[in-house]
This record gives C-alpha cells, sequence and structure tokens, in this order.
C-alpha cells in the first residue's frame, strides 16, 4: 500500500495580504518500500496557468501533509 505524504500544487494567484493562492493538482505518494511517486489530476491543463513572466515552464510547489489522519492509500497493484 502506499499513502500520500504531501500535496502538489500550483500558485494561481494572489491573494489580498500578498500570500499566493494555490490549487491542489496532485499527491506525492510513499510506498512501503521508502520509494515516492506523484500523480496529477487528469483535469489539470498547464496552460491555464497564470504566465506573468512569459516562461516556458510552471513551478509546482509540494506541502507536506499536516494531519496524518486524512492520508490516502492506495494498493501498490492498482497504480
Amino acid at each position: 500500500m502506499a499513502k500520500v505524504i504531501a500535496d502538489v500544487c500550483v500558485k494561481v494567484g494572489t491573494k489580498a495580504d500578498g500570500k499566493g493562492r494555490y490549487e491542489n493538482v496532485g499527491a506525492k505518494w510513499q510506498k512501503e518500500d521508502g520509494g515516492t511517486f506523484v500523480t496529477i489530476k487528469r483535469t489539470f491543463n498547464p496552460a491555464g496557468v497564470p504566465n506573468p513572466d512569459n516562461k516556458d515552464n510552471i513551478i509546482l510547489s509540494i506541502f507536506d501533509k499536516k494531519d496524518n489522519n486524512d492520508q490516502q492509500t492506495v494498493n501498490q497493484e492498482e497504480e
């Protein structure tokens, strides 16, 4: 079984207080053997991410899960 250990997010704007506004677009998982992998939502379209600097890439931020009781699990055979 693998479990979600972090959220994968993209910055989509800035709040009034100047902090970033993020959208969750996926998850970082950890397998029983310690290996990790990332899943991204099929509906995530990177072309829709704001691009004020006209760059060719986007930054995906990884935020550790704070509540271990709310983690998803998946059987590795289903991956």
